[in-house]
Parts: structure tokens; C-alpha cells; sequence
């Protein structure tokens, strides 16, 4: 029988799955991890359950998940690579698993799945008719979800947000593209066009929102899916501009520059740099106002997890190495 306070979580080193980790762990739950090398990551005491496995392997995910009501899927392809070959088998493993164990998948969802039809505003019901091979694969893999809700009673949880920052946050805009990990802020790079909104989520909020979901499971329909607002961006600048306040503050200095970040080079570089051509395909985020409506999440917590955003990119440059404590 699964336990109510057992999770499984698969991407729990990553940025978006280590911090729901941490915070379900917070929250009381037993929180078993599965990694390829569970002995090495044991010697963090971070309080988890490690467990030797594979997500790509479907008899490793499911043994994980046994007596667990929750998986967790936040694993990915590390820096986008084999997406088509590596996304859809790794999800199916864990419907699968989930099935066994009778558990609820919850997983982080992503702005890929949407094109130009559905802007500026996103809901849940948005059609999902994406520009790019990453989005496409997203649409088939919250498709799967649907289908064995539909079918067979594996229940799901998706929670969507934008463009993640944090101080862990793995692959995300703001640590690969703004600023530098490990390097003084002297520069940054602004993806996005002058007067273009955009999307923005603090990453441990986003967890706290999982966290909370999670508590009222049982309450959900068998697929849920629910838009978080974050941090908008209105014309390009806020976040930039916060960033630019943070560092001058905690520097004593004068406020970084802002520049264009340099879209040509991707072009050059995209045949030789797997990443780079990975993120150039996603160009099409940063050229249109693109935000998330969030009153469907509300009218469940009664209120979205919120951190003002120069707390939040304080806490991220700091934890990044980009300034001091």
C-alpha cells in the first residue's frame, strides 16, 4: 500500500526537482531520490532516501516507487541534449511505475508547449501548438499524462511556470544567458526586445507551490494542471534592472551595464555547440509578451507563493557565486 508520506522524486540533484526534495523533506515527507550513483550522493546527509537506478531504466523507476503515493518526474536530458530519444521513454517508466504503486505523477511544466496562437496570455486550456522540436515533445509527454489519467487511473499533477531563477537552479535563462556563475556582475545580457514582457518564476517558489498541491491531492481531479504568475516582466527591464540595484548594493559599486545578448553568435556556434542550438530554437519565447494567469491556482491555495523579486535575485546571485554573503 502506498504511504501518503512517501515520495519519490527522479531529477533530485537537478534544480527544479532538488528543491521540491528539500522542501517535501521540510514538510515531513520521507523523500526517497533515485540516482545512477547513489553512494556518492548519499555522503551529502541531505536527508533523502537514495536509491541506485535509472530513470531510463522502467524496472529501476518502478522498484523506487514502491509504497511511494507521489513521484516526483523533474528529470531532463542534462544541457537539452537527446531530447527526442531520452523525454518520452523516461515518462513512460514513470506512468508505469506509478501505475504499480497506485502514486500520483507531479510534474514541472514548461512555456515549450506553446506557440504564437496562444499569446500573451496563457491559461490551462491554451491550445498547445509549439514552434519547436523541445515544445513538441513536451505537448506528446503531458499528452501520455492525460491519456493514462483517462485511461487507466494514473493521476497527475502538472504545475506551470515560467523562465525559472534560483539560487540552484540548474539550466535556466538567468545563469546561461544574464549573468555568469562564479564571475562579479560586471555585464548583462538582456535576451529579450526592448518594450517585450516576459515570464519569470523564483524556483523555491515554484516548489512551494508543488508542495502545497501535494498536501491536497487527494482533493484533485485525476489530471491537474495549474498556471503560476511569478514575476512578469513588463517591458524587459524589471528583471534586469533588479539585477543591476542587487549587485550595486551588495557591491558598493556602480550599477552593471546591459547589453543585447549576442543571438548572432548562437547562430555561428549552434552546429558545434549542442546547447547553443538548443536555446537559438527557443528564440521565439523572447520576441513576444508572453504571460501566465494564475487564477485557477489561486482558487485552490487561496494564494500564489510569492517572493519580491529583489529578495528572490539576491538569494540567486549569491547562491550562483556572483556576489558576496
Amino acid at each position: 500500500m502506498a504511504s501518503k508520506k512517501t515520495v519519490l522524486v527522479l531529477g533530485a540533484t537537478g534544480g527544479i526537482g532538488g528543491e521540491v526534495a528539500r522542501q517535501l523533506r521540510d514538510a515531513g515527507f520521507l523523500v526517497r531520490a533515485l540516482h545512477r550513483d547513489a553512494g556518492r550522493v548519499t555522503a551529502q546527509n541531505d536527508g533523502f532516501s537514495w536509491v541506485q537506478g535509472d530513470a531510463m531504466n522502467g524496472d529501476d523507476v518502478r522498484r523506487a516507487a514502491e509504497g511511494a503515493s507521489i513521484l516526483v518526474h523533474a528529470v531532463n536530458p542534462p544541457g537539452y541534449r537527446n531530447w527526442g530519444k531520452l523525454v518520452l521513454p523516461m515518462v513512460e517508466n514513470s506512468i508505469a511505475a506509478a501505475r504499480a504503486a497506485g502514486a500520483r505523477i507531479v510534474l514541472p511544466g514548461t512555456v515549450y508547449n506553446y506557440g504564437p496562437d496562444a499569446f500573451p496570455v496563457l491559461h490551462e486550456d491554451s491550445p498547445q501548438n509549439p514552434l519547436s522540436r523541445k515544445g513538441s515533445i513536451r505537448v506528446e509527454l503531458e499528452r501520455r499524462l492525460r491519456a493514462a489519467a483517462a485511461s487507466s487511473g494514473v493521476r497527475s499533477l502538472v504545475v506551470r511556470a515560467g523562465d525559472y531563477f534560483g539560487p540552484r537552479a540548474g539550466n535556466n535563462w538567468f545563469s546561461q544567458g544574464l549573468v555568469k556563475p562564479g564571475q562579479p556582475v560586471r555585464t548583462i545580457s538582456n535576451p529579450g526586445r526592448p518594450g517585450v514582457g516576459h515570464q519569470w518564476s523564483y524556483l523555491p517558489d515554484v516548489a512551494t507551490t508543488m508542495v502545497k498541491l501535494i498536501e491536497r491531492e487527494e482533493a484533485l481531479p485525476d489530471f491537474a494542471a495549474f498556471h503560476m504568475a511569478g514575476h512578469w516582466d513588463e517591458d524587459g527591464t524589471r528583471m534586469v534592472n533588479a539585477i543591476r540595484r542587487v549587485v550595486a548594493g551588495a557591491t558598493g559599486g556602480a550599477e552593471p551595464k546591459v547589453r543585447a545578448f549576442p543571438w548572432w553568435a548562437l547562430g555561428i556556434a549552434s552546429p558545434f555547440v549542442p546547447l547553443f542550438r538548443e536555446l537559438k530554437e527557443m528564440r521565439y519565447l523572447w520576441q513576444a509578451p508572453i504571460r501566465m494567469e494564475n487564477r485557477k491556482l489561486v482558487a485552490v491555495l487561496g494564494s500564489e507563493p510569492y517572493t519580491p523579486l529583489e529578495e528572490a535575485v539576491r538569494a540567486t546571485l549569491m547562491g550562483l557565486g556572483c556576489i558576496g554573503v
